[in-house]
């Protein structure tokens, strides 16, 4: 029988590692999502049956079942509810929660094993997972709320209010040993956990609210540790690998969304502005620099053009513009013309966030390039339409030392022989800063909603 469970487990590490291998890619990413799951099923599956829950303790069992089944209505409710451009909101949720369960896991296994006679091993790897895990739930609930727009607390200075929770926590690990004498080991895992909760909300306020994703990657990387800190403390194999596959996933994506904003770790999570000390005229362009792009003239160069490129950004996802998106596609293809989908690496929420929000369209990958493949080649577009997006082809990342965003990769929009941006109106991106793309001789902006400008265009195109 240990020989079967010990297989089990096994086959569920080597599956979650497929699965992850399977969503490196959008077009293997539904399969690569079945795999873990069915994995995931094993690995419980194996652990029921490892700590002998079943016909002999009947009771174990039912809750078992019924906390499976609830949890499982949870998250295929949330999964349907929440939209594409929702999704970081959601992957914060859960990683919410995930820190939690580490939390109460913890505070179980104090409370039941006893600390007191605890080897340091399991002593240190339990005050972790409270303190971490604890700081994990919280933060990520400040993420989710800032992320909707429903985080309304104003908490002065969070620096010194953090720096102040932290020595708490110094200070209540250091005097373990006698304040258990005094409060028990239950009151003092409480106290810890909510220090280290008011620690997580302090820590998460401090980040900007367009920085939320890289926190969001940074609190799954946390909530990972956690994970296998529990692995460690429960000697079970597969709780540890999940949570090392979780941490390590987590560190390069924060690193990924850093390199792509340009913009070190450190100045993200101690919140200082992308806009540096810049200062910017109202939050918006001079409306009069810019040459307004009617749909009827974007369809007629569109129609006679034999090179398109089509570089999609947050505004198409809030828009709901990508199955448009596709019909135009289609369109241009009809008469000949070449269509590429340029994706940057935070175009969207997250990495990742635009290539999903495309394949849910049907668009073909192959249709989809890496900036890195055709930035150099730009000048080979007729067109190059940019649809919500604005700091990604930004030129003062590359022509401007002072920008804030100066270094930060972008695709190259402004070298293709005409540019047609779609946007609502003259407001920033996430940077706050303006956008010298706009101005530049072959550069028009169509103004409008993307969705319903592009079925404009779309209708116009029909008609040539």
């Amino acid at each position: 029988m240990i020989g079967i469970l010990n297989f089990s487990f096994l086959a569920s590490a080597i599956g979650f590692i497929l699965g992850l291998k399977l969503m490196s890619a959008p077009k293997n990413a539904k399969s690569g999502n079945i795999v873990t799951a069915i994995s995931m099923g094993i690995a419980i599956l194996s652990t029921t049956i490892a700590y002998k829950i079943g016909i002999d303790n009947f009771q174990n069992l039912i809750i078992l079942v019924l906390v499976l089944g609830i949890g499982t209505f949870i998250g295929r409710f949330l999964a349907y509810k929440y939209q594409m451009t929702e999704m970081p909101e959601l992957v914060s949720l859960f990683n919410a929660l995930g820190g939690l369960c580490a939390v109460i896991i913890a505070i179980n296994e104090g409370i039941i094993v006893g600390l007191i006679n605890s080897s340091s091993m399991n002593l240190t790897v339990l005050l972790l997972s409270i303190v971490l895990g604890a700081a994990s739930f919280s933060g990520s609930i400040v993420a989710y709320l800032k992320l909707g727009g429903k985080f309304k607390l104003k908490l002065g200075n969070t620096k010194l209010w953090s720096n102040i929770s932290v020595l708490l926590i110094i200070g209540l690990i250091v005097s373990f040993f006698v304040l258990t004498n005094f409060i028990g080991v239950a009151t003092f895992l409480l106290l810890l956990s909510v220090i280290a909760m008011l620690y997580g909300v302090f820590f998460a306020s401090a980040v900007g609210g367009a920085d939320m994703p890289v926190l969001i990657s940074l609190l799954n990387a946390v909530t990972g540790v956690v994970t296998a800190f529990s692995g460690l403390l429960f000697e079970s194999p597969i709780m540890l690998l999940g949570g090392i596959f979780v941490g390590s996933t987590g560190v390069f994506l924060t690193v990924q969304m850093c390199n792509a904003m340009n913009r070190s770790l450190l100045k993200v999570l101690s919140g200082q502005s992308s806009t540096g000390n810049i200062p910017t005229k109202t939050g918006e362009q001079d409306v009069a620099l810019v040459t307004p792009m009617p749909a009827s003239q974007l369809a007629s160069v569109l129609a006679y053009s034999e090179n398109v490129a089509i570089i999609p950004g947050f505004g198409m996802a809030v828009a709901q513009a990508q199955k448009i998106c596709f019909e135009l596609q289609s369109k241009l293809q009809e008469q000949g013309t070449t269509v590429k989908y340029i994706i940057h690496p935070v175009a969207g929420r997250m990495p990742g966030h635009m290539n999903v929000l495309l394949a849910e369209a049907n668009i073909d990958y192959d249709h989809i390039v890496d900036m890195n493949d055709v930035n150099d080649n730009m000048n080979q577009f007729d067109m190059a339409l940019v649809i919500g997006a604005n700091d990604v082809v930004n030129p003062a990342a590359l022509t401007n030392p002072n920008s804030p965003i100066y270094g930060m990769p972008i695709i190259k929009a402004f070298e293709a022989k005409q540019v047609c941006v779609l946007k609502r109106g003259m407001s920033t991106g996430y940077s706050g800063i303006e956008n010298p793309l706009f101005e530049k001789t072959n550069c028009k902006l169509l103004f409008g909603d993307a969705k319903e400008s592009l079925q404009a265009v779309l209708n116009e195109l029909k008609k040539i």
